[in-house]
């Protein structure tokens, strides 16, 4: 997209984002950033301690300064956390500063990709499943209506979707240029 030089992932848990975002920035020789890690790096601690002792608003507040600071750099490629669009603000930042992809994916998927959802603060309490079908039906409304471009990731190779994201947003002759040869290429998302 002309004039947006940054690239935002978002998408559910489980959906791929950090492992798509990172081989995205290689191929554009991009520096990655993950929202989730921006705010442990602020922090000092983990994501569940922030949820434990300041709960999800106190943890939420906190990746909105971490985006907020991270679309101010240029160009990057950043996968943001699931629940990252709940939040008005994080949601307008996003759509003025960049390109935004939602990784879609399955709930099959998910369950497989997230395991038993240990270190996962929104999914420690009750079925998994059940968990997980909650949090897609608040969701992903929003993640469609943000998203500039959906892009699936069942049953996909990392090195695959990246591609994909690379003729969506710099045109076929781009994605071309950077694909790797498939000897090298990651593994499934």
């Amino acid at each position: 997209m002309i004039g947006k030089r940054n690239i935002y992932l978002i998408g559910p848990m489980g959906s791929g984002k950090t492992a798509v975002g990172k081989q995205l920035a290689k191929l554009l020789a991009t520096p990655f950033y993950d929202s989730d890690v921006e705010v442990e790096r602020r922090t000092g601690v983990d994501i569940p301690f922030i949820f434990e002792r300041e709960g999800e608003p106190g943890f939420r507040a906190r990746e909105r300064e971490a985006i907020e600071a991270l679309v101010l750099l240029e160009p990057i490629v950043m996968a943001t956390g699931g629940g990252a669009i709940l939040n008005e603000e994080n949601r307008r930042l996003l759509a003025e500063h960049g390109t935004v992809i939602y990784l879609d994916t399955s709930l099959g998927q998910q369950l497989q990709r997230v395991g038993t959802g240990r270190g996962r603060p929104l999914l420690k309490d009750g079925n998994l499943a059940d968990r997980l079908r909650k949090l897609r039906e608040v969701r992903d409304p929003i993640y469609n209506a943000l998203a500039d471009h959906v892009v699936p990731t069942d049953h996909r190779r990392v090195n695959k979707v990246a591609e994909d994201i690379v003729r969506i947003v710099r045109g076929p002759e781009a994605a071309d240029a950077v694909a790797e040869p498939a000897s090298e290429s990651p593994g499934p998302v």
